[in-house]
């Protein structure tokens, strides 16, 4: 096995109204109930990842739903619903919302290979810090779960784009529209000896990868994580034969080069909840002594409350990104906080009465892997691979058990 490789892959069968399958990543728009009471009336009782997914906006739901995913996970393996495509690879076309084309292949990583800590130098890094208090709860849906569904996208850093493409003739798979302005996503399944010298492309990058990072993951840091945290803990269940080839130990995701023009890094703002605006900006002012609302050559963020708007330059804060600077505050306090994909939906929050936005600057996709290599994981929820409705829908399957 190497790094990257094919997977037994389960589709929705032809009876399955696809579009009502395929939702959005579940830690998408975790302060909008309404847009998940949306997808719930659009979806209404037929067979949808809705109901095998734990939405972040639900998790005070606890176990009680855990419980009934793992349920409905059981009864679609065994009512028929999936159809499984043996030792492939997918190659994914996605029309984002912009119109712009994202390409990418679905199949799977070698858990061992990946470490999520800040000073790894593995090929599978992190880019973002993990919360480790993030991950028993995502454990927990995880650990009992028959089924695992990605929505993990992986970067590579292929500045001559030879490796993503769709083989000639490949047999297409799916093919539909995604639900609340989602775009179009496509599927052509990749196998045998075109998928085989995909993975001959990939082993060999792996070889000359520059500071020994191939892979950053673009999307779903403690997904991986928590895949990562299970394989562990399965692992030392089995025998050396055993580790070889169990399910758990390959995740399935999908691969995406850095360097497509669909790919737009976005920033990830913050909304602070049930704050005083003017008190939250006074805290930040004397936790950062040096803080002006005019240029001074520090970091740069805005704010956003009510019917206001100003400018915060944050110097000698000891970070070089305003998202570190501002992170940095935020954890010394203990407010509410949420991460917030999108302008308009910060800035929407921020009209609430007694909530804050911080809208930070876009980031540069080209100073990643240098920045991954060179410092490590970056500050959590510093970008976001494009607006909200272009994260990756669930789709596709993989047992795990």
């Amino acid at each position: 096995m190497g790094i990257f490789n094919k997977a037994d892959i389960l589709l929705p069968s032809e009876k399955v109204d696809l579009k009502k399958w395929s939702v959005i990543a579940c830690d998408q728009y975790t302060s909008q109930p309404k847009y998940w009471e949306e997808v719930k009336n659009i979806v209404g009782t037929a067979p949808s990842t809705l109901k095998i997914v734990f939405p972040e906006v639900y998790l005070s739901e606890g176990e009680e739903r855990i419980f009934a995913i793992n349920a409905e996970m059981n009864n679609y393996l065994e009512s028929g619903i999936f159809k499984e495509y043996k030792n492939i690879l997918i190659f994914v076309e996605r029309t984002q919302s912009d119109g712009r084309v994202r390409r990418g292949i679905l199949g799977t990583v070698d858990l061992e290979e990946y470490d999520f800590s800040k000073s790894s130098k593995s090929l599978i890094r992190a880019t973002e810090g993990t919360v480790l208090e993030r991950i028993p709860p995502r454990v927990k849906i995880r650990e009992n779960a028959p089924l695992e569904l990605p929505h993990i996208l992986i970067l590579m850093n292929d500045e001559k784009d030879e490796i993503i493409k769709k083989p000639e003739g490949s047999e297409k798979l799916y093919d539909f529209e995604l639900m609340q302005n989602g775009g179009n996503i496509k599927g052509y399944k990749i196998e045998d000896g075109q998928a085989d010298k995909i993975i001959e492309k990939i082993n060999e990058a792996a070889k000359s990868a520059r500071g020994n990072l191939l892979f950053a993951v673009g999307d779903g840091n403690h997904s991986l994580a928590t895949a990562k945290t299970c394989w562990e803990n399965v692992k030392k269940t089995l025998s050396a034969e055993e580790i070889k080839s169990h399910p758990a130990r390959f995740c399935l995701v999908e691969i995406e080069n850095i360097h497509q023009n669909a790919i737009q890094f976005e920033p990830i703002h913050r909304v602070v909840f049930g704050e005083n605006p003017e008190k939250v900006i006074d805290e930040l002012k004397a936790f950062y002594p040096e803080t002006s609302e005019k240029e001074n050559g520090g970091v740069h963020i805005k704010y956003v409350f009510g019917d206001k708007e100003g400018d915060l330059y944050i110097k000698n804060s000891g970070y070089l990104l305003a998202v570190g600077a501002l992170q940095n505050f935020l954890d010394s306090r203990d407010f509410k906080i949420d991460y917030i994909h999108g302008d308009s939906t910060a800035r929407a929050l921020a009209k609430e009465e007694n909530n804050i936005a911080f809208l930070l600057p876009k980031p540069d996709k080209n100073d990643l892997f240098d920045g991954v290599i060179k410092d490590g994981a970056l500050p959590r929820k510093t970008f976001s691979m494009g607006e909200a409705d272009d994260k990756r829908f669930y789709v596709e399957a993989k047992k795990i058990k």
